[in-house]
């Protein structure tokens, strides 16, 4: 078994669900502190900012963490932008703050009408009609359409809940644009990723519950992955794919480190 040098790590559903908390994944953390190995935790939500994820894995499931040891697609997007758009752009976005936060700070002007040069589309749970048609006024009149991520669904502690690719689905089928997507399984996340952490593919684990975000993520960029079946991902669905994980655990305590 290869030793990995850094492990880039899913949240919801592999290392506790909503406000669920998971044993097993405090204790994988805690084999990785003591073994020296550092891991980023690489996550599809752009609904929190790097302090407010922090702070929940710190506080709600006992697992001190620092915003560095964070990087959301909302801080992907941003970082993804920066290198193929001029500041002066104006970003029309739909989410919440841990998006709006991260344009901003790379130093974006939002704007509030269709007056926009791209849309930004990521999980909103305060989505409106009015929202949904600025954003395709926007794009009908030529602004590029990136979304932060395609999930169908989010884990929570009462089971699966509607995803940012719901909201995206909408766009996509008003405009009849197809958008750029900066998150798992696509590579703008992982390349950011990779360049954090200054570390090559070869030497990264991605460990994550779902196949086809955590999981395809690894395989579309050439890195190893670890499947742990504690979230979305069932081994009956995975014996149907071609492209299997590297490896595969029922629990995160069952990985030797």
């Amino acid at each position: 078994m290869t030793h990995y040098k850094t492990y880039f790590i899913d949240l919801d559903g592999t290392i506790y669900q909503g406000k669920t908390k998971y044993p097993s994944g405090k204790r994988f953390i805690e084999r990785l502190q003591k073994a020296d190995i550092p891991y980023l935790f690489v996550t599809n939500n752009s609904t929190k900012n790097p302090v407010d994820v922090a702070n929940n894995l710190t506080n709600n499931h006992d697992i001190p963490t620092t915003p560095e040891q964070v990087y959301t697609s909302a801080m992907a997007t941003a970082d993804y932008l920066s290198l193929h758009m001029p500041l002066s752009t104006k970003i029309y976005v739909i989410g919440e703050i841990g998006l709006t936060e991260s344009l901003t700070n790379a130093g974006f002007t939002l704007v509030n009408d269709a007056h926009a040069d791209a849309v930004v589309v990521g999980l909103d749970r305060h989505v409106t009609y009015q929202k949904l048609t600025i954003a395709t006024s926007a794009i009908k009149s030529g602004a590029k359409f990136i979304a932060t991520n395609n999930d169908t669904n989010l884990p929570t502690e009462n089971g699966l809940a509607p995803g940012a690719g719901t909201i995206i689905a909408a766009v996509q089928t008003a405009t009849q644009t197809t958008p750029l997507i900066i998150a798992k399984p696509e590579s703008p996340i992982m390349t950011g990723a990779l360049q954090r952490m200054a570390v090559k593919e070869a030497d990264v684990l991605m460990v994550g519950d779902n196949y086809n975000t955590d999981i395809l993520a690894g395989i579309n960029n050439n890195i190893d992955t670890l499947l742990v079946y504690s979230g979305v991902s069932t081994p009956e669905q995975v014996k149907q794919v071609i492209q299997k994980p590297t490896y595969a655990v029922q629990s995160l305590d069952d990985w030797k480190i």
